[in-house]
């Protein structure tokens, strides 16, 4: 069976302008996301201006997008707060879809010109925008909406705690410029379990979660997470011999009892 008539094409309208780089610092959904700024960039000369006409009388906007970034598209995948099994992607948000088309209700800050300024951003930088639409609060809103499989498993976000260490290790990173607490808190609050999205590795109560070249160790209690401390992923040789980065061999020379403690 096929569709009736011709398959159309779409072509983007503008991009956005999100902090985020890479896929492993996107937030997983907008409310993830609490108030990331970013700003849809609509392209010039086709209108897009007139279009944007009274938008501004919203709150909130759906953004319909192009997940740019992936090739092909799984029947199963596993997301990150399924750790019971694979779930069919048509009964997920994955963007491994056979139209990777992505949705996302963002807060509007500000209309002005080709530009609209919004919060809660959870897509990469100049992802291309397909379409804009206000977030309408009767229509949209179901308040008795079920959970499907995610309502189904305990899956509550964790409460991370940070010892004095931690703390310390935080402030010195933010203040080199390389701030970390953001991905520890995305990715340790779906839980302490090894996931195909999360490098974790348990010892017992203990887990080191890998996040680039740095080691992140948290001890689990109850529903919570203590993160301990921060470790450089390279051994003390490469410190030593300079074939890590700057940055990690200045971390461990401010915190040399934690220098390649675990790999």
């Amino acid at each position: 069976m096929t569709p009736d008539g011709p398959i159309p094409s779409f072509t983007p309208i503008g991009v956005v302008r999100t902090p985020f780089v890479e896929r492993r610092e996107a937030p997983r959904q907008p409310y993830a996301a609490k108030d990331a700024p970013g700003t849809i960039e609509l392209l010039p000369g086709r209108h897009f201006d007139d279009a944007l006409r009274d938008l501004h009388r919203w709150t909130h906007l759906w953004l319909l997008y192009w997940f740019h970034r992936n090739e092909g598209w799984r029947p199963a995948v596993l997301p990150p707060r399924s750790p019971k099994g694979r779930r069919g992607v048509f009964a997920t948000r994955s963007p491994h879809r056979p139209n990777a088309i992505g949705m996302s209700v963002l807060r509007i800050a500000r209309v002005e010109g080709l530009r609209v300024d919004v919060l809660g951003v959870d897509m990469l930088d100049g992802t291309p925008v397909l379409d804009i639409k206000p977030y309408v609060p009767f229509a949209d809103a179901i308040a008795d909406a079920g959970g499907g499989w995610i309502g189904g498993d305990p899956d509550e976000p964790w409460t991370l705690l940070r010892s004095p260490l931690c703390d310390a290790q935080l402030a010195w990173l933010d203040a080199q410029g390389a701030p970390l607490w953001d991905a520890i808190e995305a990715t340790l609050s779906l839980g302490p379990h090894p996931h195909a999205y999360r490098r974790i590795r348990r010892e017992g109560p203990h887990g080191t979660l890998s996040l680039k070249d740095w080691r992140v160790v948290f001890r689990e209690e109850g529903r919570s997470l203590h993160v301990e401390r921060i470790d450089t992923g390279y051994r003390p040789q490469q410190l030593v011999t300079g074939e890590a980065p700057a940055l990690h061999a200045a971390f461990a020379e401010r915190f040399p009892q934690m220098a390649g403690a675990r790999r």
